[in-house]
Order: C-alpha cells, then sequence, then structure tokens
C-alpha cells in the first residue's frame, strides 16, 4: 500500500496534472511562451530536435526563423510532419505539444513570414523595411506550422493521488 502524504507537504506544490485546452485556450498559453523543442524526422526516420524560438500567429500558425542550410529546415522540407513542444521559463512550468503540417519558405518569399515571426517575440519593428533586408541579407528562411492537434497542457509532479484527501 501506498503511503498518502499530507496535502499541506512542500511536495503539494508539485502535483502532476493534464487539462485539455480550445485552440484559443491553446493561444492564450502559448502567448509568452517562445522556448520550444522543435522536432523533424531525419532520413533514417529517427527524430532530430532542435532548441528554438518560436512564436504562434494572430491566425494560429506557428512561425520559427531558421536557415535553408539547417537540419530543421531540410527535415521539413523533406516530410512536412512536424512537433513542437512549447515550454514555460521554468523546467516544472507546464507544457504542451503541437502537432503540425510544415511549409519551409525561403527568401524573398519568407519575408512577410519573418514580420509575423518577430511580430510574435518582439511586436512591432521601428523600421520594417530595415528588417526585411536583414532577414533578405541573412538569407533566412521561416518554417510555418500548421496545428493539426494539441495537448493535453500537462504539468510534471506528484501524481494527485498520492496526496491525503
Amino acid at each position: 500500500m501506498v503511503k498518502k502524504i499530507p496535502k499541506d507537504d512542500r511536495r503539494a506544490a508539485y502535483t502532476s496534472g493534464d487539462r485539455t485546452v480550445t485552440r484559443d485556450e491553446l493561444a492564450e498559453f502559448m502567448a509568452e511562451k517562445n522556448h520550444w523543442v522543435l522536432s523533424t524526422t531525419r532520413r533514417d526516420g529517427k527524430p532530430q530536435m532542435s532548441l528554438v524560438t518560436g512564436g504562434m500567429t494572430s491566425t494560429g500558425q506557428l512561425v520559427v526563423a531558421t536557415y535553408p542550410s539547417r537540419v530543421k529546415a531540410i527535415n521539413a522540407k523533406r516530410n512536412s510532419l512536424i512537433s513542437v513542444l512549447v515550454m514555460g521559463d521554468k523546467f516544472n512550468d507546464e507544457w504542451v505539444q503541437v502537432d503540425g503540417t510544415a511549409t519551409v519558405l525561403d527568401m524573398p518569399e519568407a519575408g512577410d513570414g519573418l514580420v509575423e515571426y518577430y511580430r510574435c517575440i518582439s511586436g512591432e519593428h521601428p523600421d520594417w523595411d530595415e528588417y526585411r533586408q536583414a532577414m533578405d541579407d541573412q538569407g533566412k528562411s521561416v518554417i510555418i506550422i500548421e496545428p493539426t492537434r494539441w495537448g493535453p497542457v500537462s504539468k510534471g509532479g506528484f501524481p494527485p493521488s498520492l496526496f491525503e484527501t
């Protein structure tokens, strides 16, 4: 028999849980969370993961800036099925997995997507022409992800059943 933990124990602050969210609730959850793990598929079928900065646009698409030569872009062009793990700033914060279909755009087609990416992360730029030129000069790409499923929003920790009621 498992011994129950008193509900006033300090471990109660680390109770696990899952909650199902709508697309609007997902957008609210992701609003300030830009630290992600992006998962693509290698040629051999195994996962390839990258730490990225990303954002959700006002239309619900996810955007990540990259370069055409990066493995994440190459993999996403070959196999558009992609997953993103969206995390908070602290290790024990809530997280959510978002699965979707990716489109990779290289410059000059990537320009509008990179503007959306910047807006998601930093707001308005003081000179959009200068920003677009810098992205073109750097040869940037953007990965645009259309979410197909997500959730639940999860939090790790001790199962609630371990605590006294």
